[in-house]
Formats: structure tokens, C-alpha cells, sequence
């Protein structure tokens, strides 16, 4: 890519809503005679290589691209036929009855994938398409990152800048529209230019390991609450069995927590020394590991514009995961394939206009619907902290004595009333059952850490069969992370403001966020004769950007790998 090369049609990162699009665009394109030019950039050395999902999905957008979809050797690990929400205590589970489970997380007959390896079959399946289309033009390019959004000088985009160096001359992607479906890397800045996102973003992390097992697993699915996080912190843990005797499991652990010191990947280490689990790993072998951040602040947190003059944002860069069901993928897609419809009469009329249409017809779709249901799923535990601080501990703790539903009736013990009519309206705004349109202000999620916070101790079970647990240094192999000499991804904007954050987390016997809350063993604080300073250990990283979004001082910036470099999720 040595000189400026032009598109119809440049999609950034090769997420499920940038190859869906693609995938509907040549179909359409193929029907009219639409002669176009496409091209994708994606920054890890492969599709698929930096896709942490392994998801139980929906998976009506899928079929309505390809029917076929069973049979035309799509990356399948199987349909879901045994679906749980369980609350773990240290010791024990309680799987809720069916009765009582809500209805998102009714899972029964969902397909299982691996999102890697979709995201590897979409893209090699798209260039075989593009083959038999003489009338379009597809050009994907692993191992290029976009690094810049360019502008002209009416502030409409006309592209990106695809490499590190700056060189505008040579390393400048144009085209006539640009779709961002990053999770952030770079459609923050678009966001920020436009200040399309008044309401923050609420993001978690998901840590997340493959293994192989003894037993065959594959169709049964839990999604679990409780154990090990009991700190007021929003989180869950989930297990599903895949093909071929592997199991992925993992914790999202929300980062607009209280506590300065989550440490994700050590909570998941946590959660596999539950014996439950430790009785499903047992004499299985680790084979990945990784970690990613997850847009989960829902239809508050949606851009008040989801296109500008030039751009569209799609999936992940939109935000339109729904937190109630822990469902994203099917989103995804449908935000491609509603934007590849628009497109498509777009480039064949030269109405540019028509792209106006494209929020409000996501909105009138399942995703927007969807979305609005849930709108205050998130709120309901910012607003009732009691929910995760007291009513969950109370119910773990009568799970291990083997009365969980004892947990819920002494909660309303104290105060009846008033814990009543606070559950009350809770559960009906996590069911969406409230006609109530007040919008919700969040917070971004550094300012809700409470450097001083002092989390209850959670008793962790002692008899752990070693072989299941790894360091955090030792699972970054398991990333298999790759980086050419000199990388510098991460930028620090003012090293004095990181001596004052850790100055400040010193004098409370504490590590700072970036360190504590960092999944691959990058951040770290070296010490001199002069003092404490913050260095990292960049080779390591796994592009998940929670260090951007903990620190208290926001002094970080984790921007793409570029070369291909980074992890290798595939598999994952």
C-alpha cells in the first residue's frame, strides 16, 4: 500500500458488521450490475486473528444470508440443548428453574460459534463470491490497521490513513463512504469530533479461555451469577460446550466498578477454582487464551447520530449489544446488512441522501426495539447498588448452605417496605416493563472507581487441582501475542500525571487500575532513586483497551497494532 488508492466503499475492521455488509452488498450488487469497488481493512495478520468472541448466538441474520447455511460448511460448534442460568456460591450452583429464568437467556436451540472462526469463513467465503461478480471490485488487506480518519475541508470523511508513519502520501485509503465497526480503536474519534456520544459508553471486559476436555459437553450452555465477584461489581460468568470436547468459558466483568483493583484475569482464575468447574477441566489442557472490552451501556449509550457526512458506524462502534440477553453478534449483522441495503441504492442512484434512512431503520428493527426494552436493564443496578452489594451475597451465601431461596426472603427482612417496593421497581425495569421515558445520564467508567474502596473478602475455594490455574504472564502465551521491535501502541500523554495516579494509589497500599485491571501483564510500576514511574511491557498486550478505559487521570490511549502484529485469537 505505497500510494493513495480510492474505493466506492471502505470498511474498517473485520468485524461480523463490516463482512455482513460486504456479504449483502455483493449479493445485491450481483442482481443490479452495481459496478463497485470495495475494500476492508483489518489490523490483525489474519481475519479472525483479534475476534475474542465465542458466542451463542441468534442466528436469523446468518440464515437469511445463506439458507444454506447447515450445510455449506459454515463454522458451526453446534445448537444449543441444554441452557442454564446458575448462581454459584464458593462451593455450589443453583441452576434457576426454567420458570424464573428471563426470557434472554433462554438459549435453548441458538447456535454455538466461535467468532473467529466466522469471521475467517466470511471473509475467505466473500472473496470466493467476489470471484463470480466481474461488476465489483473487493480488495482485503490483513495486517493493515486504519490510524487516522481523514477529512475534507467541509469535515466529511474521505477516508483513513492505514499505517503508522504518517505519511499521507503514501499510505492514504479514499473512498466515497467509510463504515467503522471497531470496537473503538478509531470510531472513538469520530464519536469525539461530532461529539456523536453525549452519554458515555459503559464498557466490561470479557477474559475468556478454550479448553479441551475430557468429557463431550457440546450443546450445553450455563450463563452464571455470584461467585467469585461479590463486590457491588456488575458481572457474570459463562460456559459453553463446544465441538469436539472443548469447553470456552470465561467472566464479563463490567469496568464501571467501584473497586480500583478488579484484576479480570485473576478473578478468572477465581471462577474455575469453583469445584464445579474444576470438575468440568478436569485433565482437559488450556488452549487459548484473550481478553476484549464489550460496548454495554445500550440504547442510553447510542450515538445521537449513527452517520455522518462520509461514514457510518456499525456493530461494536454503535454499541448495539443488548446487556439484558448478552446478545451482540445477530446485532451486529443486522446493523451490516441494513446499512449494505442503503448503500447499495446509494451507489446506484448517486442519492447520498438515502443513507439519512439508515438510524431510523435501525432503530425500527429488532436491535433498536430490542435495545429500548432494555433500556434500563443497566440502570436498575446503578440506581439499586443494593441489588449486587447485599440481595446477591445474600443469595450466594444460601446457595452453599443449600437454601438459595432463603437468600431472597431474609433479604426483605430489616426494612420490608422499603426493600420491596425497591425490588419491585428493579425487576421491572431489568424485565422492561415500565413506560417511564426518562433518559439516563451514566458516568464513564474511570470516574466511577473509588480509589479507597474496600471490597469484602470472598472466601476462595483452597482445594485447586494446580494444573487449571495459570499466572497472569503465563496466559498471555496462550494469546501467542507478536509484535515487531520498537512497538509503541500505547501512548502515555504526560508521564508526571502517571507519578501522581501511582502516588496517589501508594499512599493507600494499592497498584493503580491500569496495572491491577490489565489482562496480559503490560502495565507495571518500576522504581528508581527518583521514584515510581509507569512503564509497560508492550510486547505483551492483547489490544483489549482496558487500560485506557480504567485509568483515573485518562492518560492512556491503546491505538491498532500495525504490520499484523498483536495476538492471534483464532480459535478462541
Amino acid at each position: 500500500m505505497s500510494s493513495p488508492i480510492r474505493y466506492d466503499l471502505l470498511l474498517v475492521g473485520g468485524s461480523s458488521s463490516n463482512l455482513i455488509l460486504a456479504h449483502r452488498l455483493l449479493d445485491l450488487a450481483k442482481l443490479s450490475g452495481l459496478k463497485l469497488s470495495i475494500a476492508i481493512l483489518e489490523k490483525g495478520q489474519q481475519f479472525g486473528a483479534h475476534i475474542v468472541s465465542g458466542a451463542i448466538s441468534n442466528p436469523h441474520v446468518i440464515a437469511r444470508l445463506f439458507p444454506d447455511y447447515k450445510e455449506n460448511g459454515f463454522p458451526l460448534e453446534g445448537f444449543v440443548t441444554d441452557s442454564h442460568l446458575s448462581v454459584l456460591g464458593a462451593d455450589k450452583k443453583w441452576d434457576l428453574p426454567e420458570k424464573i429464568v428471563p426470557k434472554g437467556f433462554k438459549k435453548d436451540g441458538y447456535a454455538i460459534l466461535s467468532l473467529s472462526h466466522v469471521i475467517r469463513w466470511l471473509a475467505d467465503a466473500l472473496q470466493t463470491k467476489a470471484k463470480e461478480i466481474p461488476n465489483v471490485q473487493l480488495d482485503l488487506f490483513p495486517g493493515f490497521a486504519a490510524h487516522e480518519i481523514l477529512y475534507d475541508h467541509q469535515d466529511r470523511v474521505i477516508g483513513v490513513r492505514a499505517s503508522e508513519s504518517g505519511a499521507l502520501n503514501d499510505d492514504a485509503v479514499y473512498a466515497d463512504y467509510t463504515c467503522f465497526g471497531d470496537k473503538g480503536f478509531i470510531s472513538k474519534d469520530l464519536v469525539a469530533k461530532f461529539d456523536l456520544r453525549p452519554n458515555p459508553q459503559l464498557w466490561s471486559v470479557g477474559v475468556k479461555e478454550v479448553w479441551e476436555v475430557q468429557e463431550d459437553y457440546q450443546g450445553q450452555v450455563w450463563h452464571t451469577l455470584g461467585y467469585p465477584i461479590l463486590d457491588g461489581t456488575f458481572s457474570g460468568g459463562f460456559v459453553y460446550g463446544m465441538a469436539h470436547k472443548r469447553l470456552a468459558l470465561g467472566l464479563i466483568v463490567s469496568l464501571d466498578s467501584q473497586n480500583p483493583n478488579i484484576n479480570p484475569q485473576q478473578r478468572l482464575q477465581d471462577y474455575k477454582s469453583h469445584p464445579w468447574i474444576q470438575k468440568l477441566l478436569t485433565g482437559g489442557k488450556l488452549r487459548k487464551y484473550g481478553a476484549a472490552v464489550i460496548p454495554e451501556g445500550g440504547f442510553y449509550s447510542l450515538p445521537t447520530r449513527f452517520a455522518v457526512e462520509g461514514a457510518l458506524l456499525l456493530g461494536d462502534a454503535l454499541g448495539v449489544l443488548d446487556v439484558a440477553s448478552l446478545s451482540g453478534v445477530d446485532r451486529a449483522m443486522e446493523t451490516g446488512y441494513i446499512a449494505a441495503n442503503l448503500l447499495h441504492d446509494t451507489f446506484l442512484t448517486q442519492n447520498f441522501a438515502l443513507m439519512e434512512h439508515y438510524q431510523k431503520q435501525v432503530l425500527e428493527s429488532f436491535v433498536g426495539q430490542d435495545l429500548h426494552t432494555s433500556r434500563y436493564f443497566r440502570e436498575a443496578f446503578l440506581e439499586n447498588r443494593r441489588l449486587l452489594e447485599q440481595y446477591l451475597p445474600a443469595v450466594t451465601n444460601k446457595v452453599d448452605q443449600g437454601h438459595p431461596w432463603l437468600g431472597s426472603l431474609q433479604y426483605g427482612m430489616g426494612k420490608p417496605i422499603q426493600r420491596t417496593t425497591d425490588t419491585i421497581r428493579a425487576l421491572n425495569l431489568i424485565l422492561g416493563k415500565t413506560k417511564s421515558e426518562e433518559p439516563v445520564t451514566y458516568t464513564s467508567c474511570h470516574e466511577s472507581i473509588k480509589p479507597e474502596f474496600n471490597p469484602a473478602a470472598v472466601a476462595v475455594n483452597t482445594k485447586i487441582a494446580p494444573e487449571i490455574l495459570y499466572t497472569r504472564p503465563d496466559a498471555v502465551f496462550f494469546a501467542a501475542p507478536k509484535y515487531h521491535e520498537g512497538n509503541r501502541h500505547i501512548q502515555e500523554f504526560s508521564a508526571s500525571t502517571c507519578q501522581e495516579c501511582i502516588a496517589t494509589y501508594d499512599k493507600l497500599g494499592r497498584t493503580t487500575p491500569c496495572v491491577s485491571d490489565c489482562t496480559a501483564e503490560v502495565h507495571r510500576i518500576d522504581s528508581f532513586e527518583n521514584g515510581r514511574v509507569h512503564g509497560m511491557s508492550l510486547e505483551n498486550c492483547i489490544q483489549c483497551r482496558t487500560c485506557e478505559i480504567v485509568c483515573p487521570r485518562v492518560n492512556l490511549r491503546v491505538n491498532p497494532t500495525y504490520e499484523g502484529s498483536g495476538p492471534d485469537f483464532y480459535g478462541l
